[in-house]
């Protein structure tokens, strides 16, 4: 089963006070989950990549064996790309753990898009950071 996965993750401050917004659809376009995730304190990089991880897992759990993930975060893109190298300690870990995951999928693939391409995801970040406060 294929899905499409739609990643943000945002902080307030930078580090600051983060969360993670992850809309999942089937083919048809359809949402099959929306998801909201307070990350305590990170950096906007950081919240990219955990919303990422969030949302692999959870597709994971759907039953997808395939997976289309669109990301607003060029970095986080080209990081799991494997066209950046990633230099700073606490990323590297996060992009490790997206490298593990990758092998349970038949096909995976990662996608910059502009921001209002995310507006679902962005919104949902949004609207876990006001509610924290």
């Amino acid at each position: 089963m294929k899905l499409i996965l739609h990643t943000d993750g945002g902080a307030r401050g930078n580090p600051g006070p983060s969360a993670a917004g992850i809309v999942i659809e089937n083919e048809s376009g359809e949402v099959v989950r929306e998801l909201g995730i307070f990350l305590g304190h990170c950096t906007n990089n950081e919240a990219e990549y955990q919303a990422l991880i969030h949302g692999i897992k959870t597709a994971q759990s759907l039953g997808a064996d395939r997976l289309s993930c669109f990301l607003d975060s060029e970095l986080v893109v080209k990081q799991v790309n494997g066209l950046y190298k990633v230099k700073n300690t606490n990323m590297k870990a996060l992009n490790e753990k997206v490298t593990k995951l990758k092998p349970f999928f038949k096909e995976i693939d990662f996608t910059h898009v502009p921001r209002e391409k995310n507006e679902k995801a962005d919104k949902l970040v949004n609207e876990v950071l006001d509610a924290s406060k």
